[in-house]
Formats: C-alpha cells, sequence, structure tokens
C-alpha cells in the first residue's frame, strides 16, 4: 500500500481527465454494465455470491461503489487513503470455494486487478455513449492515471497494460477465455428486471410506482446494450435490432443535454462524497467486488 506521500501523488489533480470525466451522472446507466463484468469472473462472482449482501440490497452495493470510486477521484490524498486501506483489509477476508470446487481468494492479482479495470471501461464507454465523448489522446492519459489510481486499493500497476491499445487487448482476451455466466451474473440481470426502489430521501413508494417501469427498461437497455455480443450470448440474453435504435436514441438524447446540465450532474463526485460523510465516516464501506 502506498506512504501518505505517494497517496498524495497518486490521487488526481482538480481538473485532470479523471476528474473531468469519472463522475457525470449519466454515467449511472452504465452501472450494471460495471457489475456485470465483474462478477462474470468467476473468483469475483463466487466471492459476492458467497460474501455480498447484493440479492437483498442491490442499491446499497451500488453506493458502496461509488463510495470507493468517488473517495478515490473526489476525496483528496487523507480519504483516498483511508478508504484505499480498508478497501485490502476488507477483501483479506473474503475467500472460499468456488461452484467447480477450486479455492478462491478476493485478492487474487487476476481478479482484484480485473474489477479496478472494470471501472475505466465502463467510464470510457459510457460516456462514449451517454456523455461526452473522450479523444485517444485524453482516453490514454484517463488510463495512465486510473492504473496508478489502483495503487491505492492494493492493485499493482504492473497487473494492468501499460497503455490504451494493450488494455483493448487485455479486455478482449478477457471475455474470450476468462469471463462466464456465474450464479452472481444471473442475481444481477434478475434485478434489472424488477429493480428495488433507491433509498433516497425524496423518492417515495408512490413516486417509484411511476418511475420503476421506465428506469427498469433504461438500466437493462444500458447494461445488456454496452456488453460484447459474445457475453450476451454467454449470458443467455437476446439483443435485437429495435433495442440498439432505442439505446442509440436514448444515448444521443443523454449526449443533447450536456449544454444545459448543471455542474453537479456533469461531475457528482464532490456533491455525493458530501451526502455520504456520515456513511464514510462511520466506516460503511464496501468497494470492488460488493462483500460487505
Amino acid at each position: 500500500m502506498p506512504s501518505v506521500e505517494e497517496a498524495a501523488e497518486l490521487v488526481p489533480r482538480r481538473g485532470s481527465v479523471v476528474w473531468r470525466y469519472a463522475g457525470d451522472a449519466r454515467l449511472l446507466t452504465g452501472a450494471g454494465y460495471a457489475l456485470l463484468l465483474q462478477v462474470s469472473h468467476p473468483t469475483v462472482g463466487a466471492g459476492v455470491s458467497e460474501h455480498s449482501n447484493f440479492k437483498a440490497d442491490p442499491w446499497g452495493r451500488l453506493f458502496r461503489t461509488l463510495d470507493y470510486t468517488y473517495s478515490m477521484v473526489y476525496g483528496g490524498p487523507e480519504l483516498a487513503r483511508e478508504i484505499g486501506r480498508r478497501v485490502f483489509e476488507m477483501h483479506k477476508r473474503i475467500k472460499g470455494t468456488k461452484p467447480d470446487g477450486e479455492r478462491y481468494h478476493a485478492l487474487e492479482p487476476d481478479a482484484y486487478a480485473w474489477v479496478h479495470a472494470t471501472l475505466a471501461d465502463s467510464i470510457v464507454r459510457g460516456n462514449r455513449r451517454f456523455g461526452l465523448k473522450m479523444p485517444l489522446d485524453e482516453v490514454e492519459r484517463f488510463w495512465s492515471e486510473w492504473r496508478e489510481l489502483g495503487r491505492l486499493v492494493g492493485v499493482q500497476t504492473r497487473e494492468l497494460p501499460e497503455d490504451w491499445a494493450r488494455f483493448r487487448a487485455y479486455f478482449e482476451q478477457m471475455v474470450e477465455e476468462r469471463l462466464e455466466s456465474t450464479e452472481a451474473v444471473q442475481d444481477v440481470l434478475s434485478t434489472l428486471t424488477q429493480p428495488a426502489r433507491p433509498p433516497l430521501p425524496l423518492l417515495t413508494d408512490a413516486t417509484w410506482r411511476v418511475a420503476r417501469l421506465p428506469m427498469a427498461r433504461l438500466l437493462s437497455l444500458a447494461t445488456i446494450g454496452l456488453l460484447p455480443p459474445r457475453l450476451r450470448e454467454r449470458f443467455g440474453v437476446g439483443w435485437s435490432r429495435a433495442q440498439e435504435l432505442e439505446l442509440g436514441a436514448l444515448g444521443a438524447l443523454a449526449r443533447s443535454l450536456t449544454p444545459v446540465m448543471p455542474d453537479s450532474l456533469r461531475n457528482t463526485g464532490p456533491g455525493y462524497l458530501r451526502w455520504r460523510r456520515e456513511a464514510l465516516e462511520r466506516g460503511d464501506v464496501a468497494a470492488l467486488q460488493a462483500a460487505a
């Protein structure tokens, strides 16, 4: 784990590429995509199924992942280092046996680094679909910053590719050779069709009854639509031309809102950390694999 001095160098500076692109509210539509990538890794999927309360509290899982991500990017060196330490220590305890009988541990470098990598992919891909398309030079800088950011949670830079071209090759290899339809994958897909009400102060049961179906449709379209076709087939989910057109229209609408979006939605990170301050202070933070 990095020292205090090293952490100060790892945390993104205000205005850096990671700072500008990681907090767009529109990226939340791709949260299910990132989660599916994560839990389709056999080790991560087994850890979530055996150690997580995801089925009972799927929104809590999202909030705790945002706790991790936003603390790393927007929380400053002290908070980022503290949350990184908690994440690493928590994962020390996550171990067990996969359905095939093989033992696993959450800190296996292959699995642990993969989860950090999926967040980068979902941010880049999500921005292209729903927000601001990142020029290639900014994608390269984003990946360089994100790769270094992993050190705050114990992901060594040698575990991840050096540049974006190598990252794409690594991603394709993981899809082709490593990812599978785990029990946790099917749990996530099931949750998308019948999402529970988010525990937000202003969202009443009556409001949720109106919002649930369109939100479920949006989350399902974004999650399945962002997946590589090979994973859709592997997970047993269909995807039609009509769905692709619908997702394309929703993406175009989301991108068209950029000029009128308030700063609080263009970058939700700082405001989110203020909202979650008490939870962060009492240690209510899970992270990469949703274990709680």
